[in-house]
């Protein structure tokens, strides 16, 4: 059983947040030891029940951030990553975690031109790293990096021999992510009908299919997904923990225990320490994702918020906003014109649209509150006297 504090029994999915492992090795990202200390509470705090806190390996600086995670007394399992080296896993027991996740490629063209070695020696190797770790009790998950592009009868190979030697979790790398859906779906169910072991799906996103490709792998019989906040990762990234969550939530209909309305604290703290923006149309969290502007929706909307909106924005702790742009229909000029306290007869908001519309495409933006105000005190009058004088007429 994965060693946290939080899972009391089993469970249908686990989460394994490797962040500050894969999500740092993003080129040009580096965390500072406080930002790695304050991700690992927002993580717990959201409720993950692994975090892959880094690599012991590496030095005293990556150690000690470690070691700091480790003496928070977090209700998530910490876990360690490693090679296939006795000295890296104690390098890990050296820091405190309670798992390690020792990494070994499992498909020839790593293993030849990589390692310049061979298939022998990347078992040997390995299971000589997992008895060790297994001696000094750690929980134990192996890396088998290229999975997908591995020989399938050495993966099983691998994936027996690490079994026999202690590991409790295999985890099937799609290192390139090169797979796709049905791909991984088919891989995980294969390997999970010839194994019992333990399945965990590690997705990167070179072709933009890292989370759907984490779904599939958990449909086919994975239970632990490793994703990463904002998806950050290798060339193209991860799985993003946030997509992740709610793919699982609204496609495959779970009851999951995540505190999702951290979410958006989580990955802008993330983004800031990664140097990186948070795109507005970020999936899940962008700071757009619930914004509305054509008529058609935002009609809709104020009408159900169901009709155009999966979930509640108040889920990740965002706001829903109704823009006032080119595509806006009368329902929504209404309503903002509401908002901001302006009194108008019914008929003013489709007066009006005409002259948002084209003052839209003269900023090539949506106006801002003053902007529609200055609109409002020009073009409220001429309405009023225009009315006025209809009114004359008949």
């Amino acid at each position: 059983m994965l060693p946290t504090k939080r899972v009391a029994e089993t469970k249908a999915v686990y989460l394994v947040d490797t962040t500050l492992r894969d999500g740092e090795q993003t080129a040009g990202v580096v965390f500072s030891h406080q930002e790695k200390v304050r991700i690992a509470q927002l993580l717990d705090e959201i409720g993950v029940e692994q975090i892959e806190a880094g690599i012991p390996i590496m030095g005293k600086e990556e150690s000690d951030a470690i070691k700091a995670i480790v003496r928070l007394n977090l209700q998530a399992s910490i876990l360690g990553w490693a090679r296939a080296a006795i000295s890296d896993v104690q390098a890990c027991i050296a820091c405190g975690v309670d798992a390690v996740e020792i990494s070994s490629p499992t498909s020839d063209i790593h293993i030849h031109h990589k390692l310049r070695s061979s298939r022998e020696a990347v078992l040997e190797n390995t299971v000589k790293a997992v008895e060790y770790a297994k001696r000094e009790g750690l929980y134990i998950s192996v890396g088998a990096e290229d999975a997908s592009r591995s020989d399938n009868s050495f993966l099983l190979q691998y994936a027996q021999a690490v079994k026999q030697a202690g590991a409790q979790r295999l985890r099937y790398c799609d290192t390139i992510g090169l797979l796709n859906p049905i791909a991984v779906f088919e891989q995980i169910k294969w390997l999970r009908e010839q194994i019992d072991i333990d399945v965990e799906i590690h997705t990167h996103n070179d072709f933009g299919m890292a989370t759907a490709n984490a779904v599939a792998g958990f449909l086919g019989g994975a239970r632990f997904i490793d994703c990463t906040v904002n998806g950050l990762g290798e060339r193209a990234g991860n799985a993003a923990l946030e997509e992740v969550i709610f793919a699982l939530r609204q496609t495959c209909q779970m009851n999951l225990p995540y505190d999702s309305t951290k979410l958006r604290p989580l990955c802008e703290f993330t983004a800031k320490a990664s140097d990186r923006t948070l795109p507005v149309d970020k999936a899940i969290v962008g700071s757009n994702v619930f914004h509305h502007e054509s008529g058609i929706h935002t009609d809709g909307i104020l009408k159900s918020h169901s009709l155009y909106e999966a979930f509640a924005p108040e889920e990740v702790g965002l706001k829903r906003k109704i823009i006032i742009g080119k595509h806006s229909g009368t329902s929504a000029v209404e309503h903002r014109l509401q908002s901001l306290g302006i009194l108008a007869e019914s008929g003013f908001a489709a007066y009006l649209l005409p002259q948002i519309r084209a003052k839209t495409v003269e900023l090539k933006r949506s106006p801002s509150p003053a902007e529609l105000d200055r609109l409002v005190a020009e073009w409220l009058p001429r309405y009023e006297q225009q009315s006025h004088a209809n009114k004359h007429l008949t």
